[in-house]
């Protein structure tokens, strides 16, 4: 690639040929993805750009299928609160989606039906695996069990996970979830109602606290050990209350855009823009907190 691309300033021109992909949830002022698509499209020379579009829970299902029609739109990202209930609005879904219970990508097909798939959980077991961590034979607690916390739970347990604990302040949705992977993972030890990190070789926040100044820590940070690796899905901060704390401990620990980064390579390749690597994306973004 001549030099001169790379120095090109990271703002797409939208034009008539642009192809859509929006991004949908509510509300839209933290959403990072733009801030690392864009500029990776306006490198490559893709003429395609990811537009937010905050659609409020009551009028999504309508939304989504009047959105879809659009002739100039690839699909869509999906992100909080929308995940869950777009399982049930997709003509199809991935086993991941399925076991997952919801679904953060949307891609119209050319015949306009919609594939539902989730990428939360793969994006976050890599980013912990690039980091020299295994969830081989590891006992893991995930504390969040919607979209995100789901989709997470599902990968653990592709990844090999020996124990899962699921905490939610709705019991029902941990049980929900535990029965789902029960049923697709026969040999993993699942357990609920429970947030006690104290044992846990990885422990993950999938809730939204750290969201809101003031929220109190997901976790008793004093029964986190050294060893335990702390993860985070909130991207309001890079580094969270939780991670400060968890760090100020001596923990390993990821942030929440790690899990953004390590998944949109499988982004790109869902939507048909070919692939790239995590550092290639971290190198053209434009993040701002």
């Amino acid at each position: 690639m001549a030099l001169s691309s790379l120095n090109a300033p990271h703002n797409t021109m939208i034009s008539g040929k642009t192809t859509l992909i929006a991004h949908l949830g509510y509300p839209t002022a933290t959403f990072k993805a733009p801030m690392i698509y864009n500029p990776w499209f306006a490198q490559q020379g893709i003429d395609a750009v990811v537009m937010p579009m905050g659609v409020l829970p009551e009028d999504y299902a309508v939304s989504l299928r009047q959105i879809m029609r659009f002739s100039n739109l690839r699909g869509a990202l999906v992100t909080m609160p929308h995940k869950v209930v777009t399982l049930d609005l997709v003509d199809e879904a991935t086993p991941t989606a399925r076991i997952a219970g919801a679904c953060n990508a949307v891609l119209k097909r050319p015949d306009g039906s919609l594939l539902g798939d989730m990428f939360d959980g793969a994006g976050f077991v890599r980013g912990v695996q690039r980091k020299g961590r295994s969830f081989a034979g590891a006992r893991v607690l995930v504390s969040g069990a919607g979209g995100v916390g789901s989709a997470i739970a599902a990968s653990i347990a592709q990844a090999g996970a020996a124990e899962l604990a699921l905490f939610d302040a709705r019991a029902e949705s941990a049980d929900a979830l535990a029965a789902r992977l029960r049923q697709h993972y026969t040999s993993l030890v699942v357990r609920t109602g429970s947030k006690d990190p104290t044992g846990f070789d990885i422990v993950v926040n999938a809730t939204p606290l750290g969201m809101q100044e003031g929220d109190p820590l997901p976790f008793d940070i004093a029964r986190i050990a050294p060893t335990t690796f702390v993860g985070e899905v909130v991207m309001k901060s890079e580094y969270t209350p939780l991670l400060r704390a968890a760090m100020d401990k001596g923990c390993a620990v990821q942030v929440g855009t790690d899990m953004l980064f390590e998944q949109i390579p499988a982004y790109l390749e869902f939507f048909g823009f070919g692939t790239t690597t995590a550092e290639a994306l971290r190198a053209v973004a434009t993040l701002q907190y």
